[in-house]
């Protein structure tokens, strides 16, 4: 990537020069390499196009770290994959210009939207996009045409941009956070940093408790009151890594790199000093951390394999979720009549009561269907020497059949049994069958003999217990008749 015309001065200090053909031929060789490589990188650079515009004109300048506002010259339009010279109103259009303030999507940070001004026309830009350093400005004419070769004024939309970097820097101090508060394991394994939220996964092996989250709140919290300088520099990636900068997952980082430090820590040990967060990162981010405003954790999930997510919000986004919280907390308070630390005891203690009725109305359940249920006593009947006790049961769900099963075994001391139960609209197949008669026939047979008739498929088990499901319980008596024609062979 060294310049040719600075190799050549460097040489001609010594009385050497540089085999220019040479040099030539492995430069063409080279892009030809690119060109063919660009091809299936992405829905991005599925066109020829932006690699003839990066060759042309070279990489985008980006000002974006320090304006929203600049201005610039339209070095290409592209309309359906093809360069055009102009686009009028209502036409969708992709610019590329010399230089821009619009951030391109990467490292998890969205692409930035606002407008495009020419002398004759406006662009709204919906997206913005990066491909090998070549900003794409993606929008529609909203007014008048433009044209390549114009002048242009780009203003990345301000409110949206506040919201992505406090986002993108609430993202650097949740990093820190959680490696506080579960250890040095702790990566980032991918992100987002959009307007209305943001999203963090990271390697961990397990959930992560309340009482865990609830300090990675707080602690990201106490940064931001803070209020600190969020610097930026520019250094090499071993002298980031000297200071103990984390590198982002999915960054490419080249001989140059961006750190962004964040924080007072409260000690001045460790090779970070007294700055709490260190990290590699091209995204943009606050001036300071206060203006994240406020953070808020919303959700956390297994995401993968090892890895979690978490989800937030910040600013005045964070705020209405910690205020809808309190809203909550107090209408379950009220219906409950009790506050705080004494509303949770309340909500214990009625689970608690749940619990023990629902093992009771279980347990009349099972006794009702051992007596028959709706349909009085049932007993077995024999099937070429074999007791088979078939029984229709409602209101009993899937969970209560193995009970089921093995009560009425014990009751018929050899034999087979099928039960089949709907509850809610959810309807249960079960089969069971004595050990003395697993070596002739299997459960699991039984079952996958029955299940058809009520709208199943298969099911599963051992020899002398099977379960599978159902749609249709109007096909009952039918399953217990198939169940009785396995059993005669």
């Amino acid at each position: 990537g060294f310049p040719l015309d600075l190799t050549q001065d460097a040489l001609r200090e010594q009385g050497r020069t540089v085999d220019t053909d040479g040099f030539d031929a492995a430069m063409a060789e080279q892009k030809a390499k690119a060109r063919a490589a660009w091809a299936g990188s992405g829905e991005a650079a599925d066109s020829r196009v932006w690699f003839d515009i990066a060759d042309k004109h070279g990489a985008t300048d980006f000002l974006g770290y320090d304006t929203e506002t600049a201005e610039g010259q339209i070095l290409a339009l592209v309309q359906d994959g093809e360069l055009a010279e102009t686009a009028a109103t209502g036409e969708k259009v992709t610019l590329v210009l010399n230089q821009t303030p619009f951030y391109g999507e990467s490292g998890g940070q969205v692409g930035d939207t606002g407008v495009i001004r020419t002398e004759g026309g406006k662009v709204t830009v919906t997206d913005t996009r990066k491909v090998e350093g070549v900003f794409l400005h993606i929008g529609e004419v909203s007014e008048g045409s433009v044209k390549r070769g114009e002048a242009a004024i780009l203003e990345v939309d301000h409110d949206r941009r506040s919201k992505i970097r406090a986002n993108h820097s609430a993202t650097h101090l949740l990093h820190e956070a959680l490696r506080e508060a579960l250890g040095d394991h702790v990566a980032q394994r991918g992100s987002l940093n959009a307007p209305d939220r943001l999203r963090f996964d990271f390697s961990h092996s397990a959930a992560v408790s309340a009482e865990e989250l609830a300090r990675v709140e707080a602690e990201v919290n106490a940064y931001i009151r803070q209020n600190t300088p969020v610097e930026t520099r520019i250094m090499t990636p071993d002298d980031a890594r000297a200071i103990g900068a984390q590198a982002l997952f999915g960054e490419k980082y080249g001989d140059e790199v961006r750190v962004v430090s964040m924080g007072r820590a409260d000690t001045g040990k460790g090779p970070k000093g007294d700055t709490w967060s260190i990290e590699l990162c091209g995204g943009t981010h606050v001036a300071r951390t206060g203006d994240i405003g406020a953070f808020a954790l919303t959700a956390e999930s297994a995401s993968s394999a090892g890895v979690r997510r978490i989800e937030a919000l910040t600013g005045a986004a964070a705020m209405a979720e910690l205020r809808n919280r309190d809203l909550t907390l107090a209408s379950i308070e009220g219906m409950l009549k009790a506050q705080g630390a004494e509303a949770v005891d309340r909500v214990r203690a009625l689970m608690d009561d749940r619990r023990k009725l629902e093992n009771e109305v279980a347990q009349l359940k099972r006794e009702i269907a051992m007596g028959g249920g709706q349909g009085g006593g049932v007993e077995a009947e024999e099937i070429g020497g074999v007791k088979f006790l078939g029984q229709a049961l409602q209101g009993v769900s899937g969970k209560d059949l193995r009970a089921l099963i093995d009560a009425h075994k014990q009751k018929i001391g050899s034999g087979v049994v099928l039960l089949v139960a709907e509850d809610d609209g959810k309807v249960a197949v079960a089969a069971g069958v004595t050990d003395d008669l697993t070596d002739r026939i299997s459960a699991v047979e039984v079952l996958r003999a029955a299940v058809p008739a009520v709208g199943g498929k298969g099911g599963g088990g051992r020899p002398d217990m099977a379960q599978g499901g159902g749609k249709d319980f109007a096909g009952a008596e039918e399953a217990l008749a198939a169940a009785r024609a396995h059993i005669a062979g």
